[in-house]
């Protein structure tokens, strides 16, 4: 957004800042264009907000590789705090933008040395481990930080992907079980987790993978993509060497499943025949992709089924 800056008072640009960091938001290019036009000169009436305001222009001029804009910044935190974790944090932030990578580890190592309670500095060498392509020292990095912060959900969501990054899907599956126990009543968590059990195969994995998907749907009847895990998982059972009892109740309960879809993604009676294109091209409808589903695991019927 661009903002008319000769009608703005610095006071109006320091509240904007204000509220920006109440809605924690970054929106880097407009605060490098009012710090550049209005409250770079204006420091001095900012009071104790001074400091919280040069953070922010930290931020947001690395996000707009302003490097000379957050070295300056720095400079001026680092003269008034000298030895603060927190400025040497952005220090290592600065580093990173310079692409002085091992330089920006050492500090990051240096603030976890001296406070190991210190999440910030943690996630953030994850983070340039993971930049950087070094996928199994962040997974080892990341492994260490959980042991401290054992409830940081966004921990076990990262963890979880970079197991998946590695084709670790044991661990995966273990990362996403810990966030079901913080959020035992979440739709996408028990989705993901059945994804995951789905992928890794056999027939154990897929019964897991079946059960996480029926809880997907109670929690969420309209997940789309919970059905169709639900309906592929039935489809495998159903052709599997299972017992003849739970092969059926899995037939009857894809029949179900297909019924949810369809009455979710069929499209109006006007709508669902194919329609042809100037070039004489056919579209498909979403019950050709349907029965193509049906087909891909043999029509699943009970009379079919013998021990």
């Amino acid at each position: 957004m661009s903002y008319n800056v000769e009608e703005m008072s610095w006071s109006d640009v320091r509240n904007l800042f204000r509220k920006w960091r109440d809605d924690n938001e970054r929106k880097s290019e407009d605060v490098m264009q009012l710090w550049d036009a209005i409250l770079s000169g204006k420091q001095s009436k900012l009071g104790n907000e001074r400091h919280l305001v040069l953070e922010q222009v930290i931020i947001a001029a690395l996000d707009c590789n302003r490097v000379e804009t957050a070295e300056h910044c720095v400079s001026i935190l680092s003269a008034e705090f000298p030895g603060s974790l927190r400025i040497q944090k952005y220090r290592a932030m600065l580093l990173e933008g310079l692409e002085r990578y091992d330089v920006a580890l050492d500090e990051l190592e240096h603030i976890i040395r001296k406070d190991e309670t210190n999440a910030a500095p943690r996630k953030r060498k994850v983070a340039l481990l993971k930049a950087q392509g070094r996928t199994a020292e962040a997974i080892r990095e990341l492994c260490e930080y959980m042991k401290i912060f054992m409830s940081d959900q966004e921990g076990w969501h990262e963890l979880c992907n970079l197991y998946l990054a590695e084709g670790e899907y044991a661990k995966a599956a273990f990362c996403m079980e810990e966030l079901l126990l913080h959020n035992p009543h979440s739709h996408l968590i028990h989705q993901r987790l059945a994804d995951i059990r789905y992928t890794m195969g056999g027939l154990d994995n897929i019964e897991m993978a079946k059960t996480h998907y029926c809880k997907a749907v109670k929690l969420n009847v309209n997940n789309l993509r919970a059905l169709y895990g639900l309906f592929l998982c039935c489809g495998h059972i159903t052709n599997s060497k299972a017992a003849i009892q739970k092969r059926k109740e899995a037939q009857k309960l894809a029949q179900w499943v297909m019924g949810q879809i369809q009455s979710r993604t069929e499209l109006p009676a006007k709508d669902t025949k194919t329609t042809q294109t100037k070039s004489g091209k056919g579209g498909i409808d979403s019950n050709g992709e349907l029965q193509a589903l049906e087909q891909a695991f043999g029509g699943l019927d009970v009379g079919k089924l013998t021990n």
